[in-house]
């Protein structure tokens, strides 16, 4: 059967999916192969080392760098405290006392009797990370991670802005081209992942935030929206790492777009259940979308790895994402093999789509994506 490659987001109401969770550093893995775990399962633990903190000690304590070592009050290595008094010295015939008190908790590390210099570390940051999804472990990088794998239901969307985050689904709308605004937003909302229609409006998102839901998985969003959101002007780079309270997933992109009936319905049909979700987004190179992830919770340990996406192929279901006909969904029927001339006397390849009131239209395949089941 003829196919070809083109770029596409997976909506499968039930994969298996796989994630590595791993430390920044090495650290402690504390989950073995074979444990069943939540998302909010602590997998492995490190600490980051503590910021470095110089002070001039010589001109503090007015001495010399030669004598600062008589001054310490405390050794090398020593735990200290905030504010402690760690050197001191005396002048006027002992009458008036000079002291160096540390700035932060933390290790006195080292001194210097050339630079007159005392080197401070602050106390050592703490980090942790989670599952992320409900699953079972599958792989352990000794020091590092997990692998973990869950089956179930995963939709990737186009944008997205936030990290990481899980809770229960809960719609917000009836239909995929209702619009959500502030009255959709439920006053019960805390812990859920919102499901909207076609568009999302500041004010729905900020009462989102204050009522304490986790994300907001919706059509569409304004560009100035998100730029008011933000507080500036979102680049090229790697989203997700913001800090703004709440996870923003968009399936379609930006402007009023009715979310895809499917990606609506299987959303629909999982209302209810816990989900976990990420905003991370990344367009260039190493293509890296936001998601959502049901588990489901009844199935038996992963057998398998989320397979390789499939070419396109006749059958295969896509979106437009070119006027005239923008954001409709239909099914490949052919893959013509010959170039065909547009109106602008390019020569592309094209293929046929059949939409789902059973017309029928020959458009360039660089103007579809396609919806990998």
């Amino acid at each position: 059967m003829a196919h070809s490659y083109t770029p596409g987001l997976r909506v499968a109401e039930y994969t298996v999916i796989a994630r590595e969770r791993r430390l920044p550093l090495k650290g402690e893995v504390l989950v073995k192969v074979g444990d069943r775990l939540s998302a909010e399962t602590i997998v492995a633990k490190t600490e980051l080392p503590g910021a470095v903190r110089p002070i001039n000690a010589v001109n503090v304590l007015n001495v010399l760098p030669q004598d600062l070592e008589e001054s310490l009050t405390i050794k090398v290595g020593e735990a200290v405290k905030r504010e402690q008094v760690v050197a001191e010295s005396k002048s006027f015939l002992g009458l008036f006392k000079s002291q160096l008190r540390a700035p932060a908790d933390g290790v006195f590390e080292s001194f210097s009797k050339i630079t007159g210099q005392i080197i401070f570390r602050e106390a050592p940051i703490p980090v942790t990370i989670d599952a992320y999804l409900d699953g079972i472990v599958t792989q352990v990088f000794p020091e590092e991670g997990i692998e973990i794998q869950a089956r179930g239901t995963f939709i990737q969307g186009i944008f997205g802005i936030g990290g990481e985050t899980y809770g229960t689904v809960k719609m917000a709308c009836s239909s995929p081209d209702e619009i959500l605004d502030e009255s959709r937003i439920p006053s019960d909302c805390r812990g859920n992942i919102l499901i909207g229609g076609a568009l999302l409006t500041i004010g729905a998102i900020e009462k989102a935030k204050r009522l304490g839901a986790k994300a907001i998985v919706v059509g569409g969003f304004s560009s100035q929206d998100l730029r008011r959101l933000l507080g500036y002007d979102l680049g090229v780079a790697i989203t997700g790492s913001e800090t703004i309270g709440i996870t923003l997933i968009l399936t379609e992109g930006f402007g009023r777009i009715a979310m895809a009936r499917r990606t609506f319905d299987l959303l629909a049909k999982n209302e209810g259940k816990k989900a976990s979700c990420s905003g991370a987004t990344q367009i260039r190179a190493g293509v890296i979308r936001p998601e959502i992830i049901i588990a489901h919770e009844d199935v038996a340990a992963p057998s398998g790895v989320e397979r390789e996406p499939r070419g396109l192929e006749v059958g295969s279901i896509v979106r437009v994402i070119r006027e005239p006909y923008f954001g409709k969904l239909g099914r490949v029927t052919s893959l013509p093999a010959e170039l065909a001339l547009l109106e602008t006397e390019a020569r592309v390849r094209v293929l046929e789509v059949e939409f789902d009131d059973g017309s029928r239209v020959l458009l360039p395949r660089a103007n579809l994506e396609m919806i990998e089941e």
